[in-house]
């Protein structure tokens, strides 16, 4: 059974419709927010992986950060930080990076995925709107894709799953045991 080291309902979500057997457990991991953002991903990703890895275990990592011009946009704390987080990512491409760590006993693996998101161009009306949802709540850079989050976005370019938080094609390739008929 695959052990999947957080507490993402969005990651669950999506293990749970591939049907892969899995137990979440959480890990609370200092992560590091400096350096470049795929070092980041795959670092904080290994971090949590590690934190709750037990002997024999097939422990899942992942990691998720939104950077536009290599600078990161982390989950707002407040309704203003959203509101900026919005406003610097409105009419630009900015790029979803997760970062994956699987540890199966003694051996590691780590690798990422990236997804080019474009915004619209987004104008004060449809700000507000989207902000007073409160679904920027807990999210890197302050939106949902898979749910109103959608009406901020154009277009996307790479894996639709790696914006909601875990890529299926670069877990697969990572494990392809997970899958079982």
């Amino acid at each position: 059974m695959l052990i999947l080291a957080s507490r993402s309902p969005q990651r669950r979500a999506i293990l749970e419709q591939l049907g892969i057997d899995f137990e979440a457990r959480p890990a609370d991991v200092e992560e590091i927010e400096e350096g470049e953002p795929e070092h980041i991903a795959v670092e904080n990703a290994r971090r949590k992986a590690e934190a709750v890895a037990l002997e024999g275990d097939l422990v899942l990592g992942v990691d998720t950060v939104v950077s536009l011009a290599d600078r990161l946009y982390g989950k707002p704390s407040t309704s203003d930080e959203a509101r900026a987080t919005l406003q610097a990512l409105s009419g630009h491409t900015h790029q979803v990076i997760s970062g994956l760590c699987l540890i199966d006993g003694s051996d590691t693996r780590t690798t990422k995925a990236i997804t080019n998101v474009q915004f619209a161009a987004l104008d004060d009306p449809l700000i507000d709107w989207y902000v007073a949802t409160g679904e920027w709540r807990d999210r890197a850079g302050a939106y949902a894709i898979q749910g109103r989050g959608a009406a901020l976005v154009e277009r996307i370019e790479g894996d639709y799953f790696n914006v909601v938080g875990l890529p299926v094609a670069v877990l697969l390739r990572l494990e392809p045991g997970l899958l079982q008929p």
